[in-house]
């Protein structure tokens, strides 16, 4: 079958590999449309480590060409890209997504980028007709924004910054205005801050020296309830627990491959500030993700600025690491 193969890091081949076996019981699926994620970005370079030779590949859509768990064969099913071992103390304890003999399904095992995928039956997820289906792929993003907000108590009047405002915060801040809070969005992009108001964001701020005054005015002098750092930037995590309240909250959100970093850790005690780490999804979260979308309450296709041929899968890449503006979500068409 067709497969885009990371052989060493910012090398893809398509390569011409063996059709995935099901005979441990996988489900199998042929990939319709897949997704370029940030972590893709980064087992791309290696910020992320990964096996070699692998297909990644981790947000799929496609047709179920075998029966799975709560899905038969011919639907189109969304792919949950997690799997765990059922036995472990998480797995036991209701945190299969966080197994720690399991992985993601792109990263340790081959993944999406390719004709075919070999999935656990208990990840295919029936995606409602109502959705197309490149947008399908952007779900597995929502899922996980979904499952931190499931941390994160926001409640209507809450005032809520979402810092960054790539695929995640843009996510975040639909997920935050659909809970009644006050959303403020910063970036330094001007695209980026025009596609969060027209989401719902009800401030947009570029980074500024003055950019706490504006979130005490917004929160009457308060400070956030709960700031999302979505950039994947320790400098700009820091500078969450300058906007956060006293008793409020800060969800680390983007991926953190720095291995130093200065934080403010007084303020961390002396503001009692919760930290909310969500890293995967649960099952709940897919089901409740594809029903939002379906109501229209979070929307999908403003994020996607191209789709591509899978073939063109390097390209695609180079785009998403290029200083180019106005790019934000790639989808691949299989």
């Amino acid at each position: 079958m067709r497969a885009m193969v990371l052989t060493e890091p910012n090398v893809i081949e398509q390569r011409d590999i063996p059709e995935p076996t099901t005979d441990q019981g996988e489900a199998l699926v042929r990939v319709s449309s897949s997704g370029i994620c940030g972590t893709d970005l980064k087992i791309l370079s290696g910020g992320i480590p990964a096996p070699k030779p692998i297909v990644m590949g981790h947000e799929m859509v496609g047709e179920l060409l075998t029966d799975a768990t709560d899905a038969r064969k011919g639907q189109r099913v969304l792919v949950d890209p997690v799997y765990h071992c059922g036995t472990c103390h998480a797995c036991l304890h209701n945190q299969q997504h966080i197994c720690t003999r399991g992985g993601l399904i792109g990263r340790d095992i081959n993944g999406g980028f390719a004709d075919l995928v070999a999935v656990p039956p208990a990840n295919c997820y029936v995606v409602p007709d109502e959705i197309a289906d490149h947008e399908v792929p952007l779900i597995q993003v929502l899922t996980t924004c979904m499952h931190g907000h499931r941390m994160a108590n926001i409640f209507p009047g809450d005032v809520v910054v979402v810092l960054g405002l790539g695929v995640t915060g843009q996510l975040h801040v639909q997920l935050a205005k659909a809970r009644g809070a006050t959303v403020i969005g910063i970036t330094r992009s001007q695209w980026k801050l025009d596609l969060a108001k027209s989401l719902g964001a009800d401030y947009t701020y570029a980074p500024s020296d003055d950019i706490k005054d504006k979130i005490l005015e917004v929160s009457k002098g308060d400070g956030a309830d709960l700031v999302i750092e979505s950039a994947g930037k320790v400098l700009t995590l820091g500078q969450a627990f300058d906007m956060v309240r006293t008793g409020g909250a800060i969800m680390p959100f983007g991926i953190y491959t720095e291995t130093k970093a200065e934080l403010p850790f007084y303020q961390f005690y002396f503001k009692e500030i919760q930290i909310l780490n969500a890293r995967a999804s649960k099952g709940q979260d897919f089901v409740a993700s594809m029903d939002l979308v379906k109501r229209g309450m979070v929307k999908l296709d403003a994020m996607i600025s191209d789709r591509e041929p899978l073939e063109n899968l390097s390209g695609a890449l180079d785009m998403l690491t290029s200083e180019a503006t106005g790019r934000m979500k790639i989808i691949m068409d299989h």
